[in-house]
């Protein structure tokens, strides 16, 4: 009477805009929210403060519980065992004679204000510094703050094989090797990746 008026279902294959900005919003995957979190300076700072705390906790047990270079078999290769150091990595200026201990806190103090003025002037393509120098002010504020109150960095990891043993360290000392191993492999990977070609207008 009116004539076959049907509609015309749509097609298949099409979506509504508000479905599909709906359904990209969903599926946006987290690892690129996360980046994108990782990539603040205040980041940084809260991961220093992080390692600081736990740096200082585990030192505080090591003194409690552990005898001065008395080691604790954990393992074959590791042992707990106390030891102080009043020198840098490797106890290097350990027997200068107690100017060291200022000199390297005052060079300690530089290195950490230098990192916390360097992130807020990070550049975007540099971001991804943001985690590794958390880490690294992390264990070097964490290794002042020893120096500052003991006059020695507290140590008590040891590793070793066989009659062969790796200088004891810390987790202060750990975070500032994770780090600048994490820094180095961002640098390697950045410089080895092409460069992004410009779109053609």
């Amino acid at each position: 009477m009116w004539g076959n008026t049907q509609r015309t279902p749509p097609c298949a294959g099409a979506a509504s805009p508000i479905l599909t900005a709906r359904v990209r919003s969903v599926t946006l995957p987290k690892s690129r929210w996360l980046a994108a979190i990782g990539q603040r300076p205040w980041v940084a700072l809260v991961i220093a403060v992080m390692v600081i705390a736990l740096d200082q906790w585990s030192k505080q047990i090591a003194m409690a519980e552990l005898d001065f270079r008395s080691p604790q078999q954990v393992t074959s290769w590791f042992n707990w065992m106390l030891t102080y150091n009043t020198g840098a990595a490797f106890s290097f200026l350990a027997d200068a004679g107690g100017w060291q201990r200022w000199f390297l806190a005052g060079v300690a103090l530089a290195v950490s204000v230098f990192i916390v003025v360097w992130l807020f002037r990070l550049s975007p393509g540099d971001r991804g510094l943001v985690m590794p120098l958390g880490l690294i002010l992390g264990g070097g504020v964490g290794n002042l703050i020893d120096r500052l109150l003991l006059g020695h960095v507290v140590d008590f990891i040891s590793l070793h094989y066989q009659s062969w043993y790796w200088p004891a360290f810390n987790l202060a000392d750990s975070a500032i090797t994770l780090g600048a191993g994490w820094w180095l492999l961002s640098a390697f990977f950045s410089s080895a990746s092409p460069p992004e070609k410009a779109p053609v207008s």
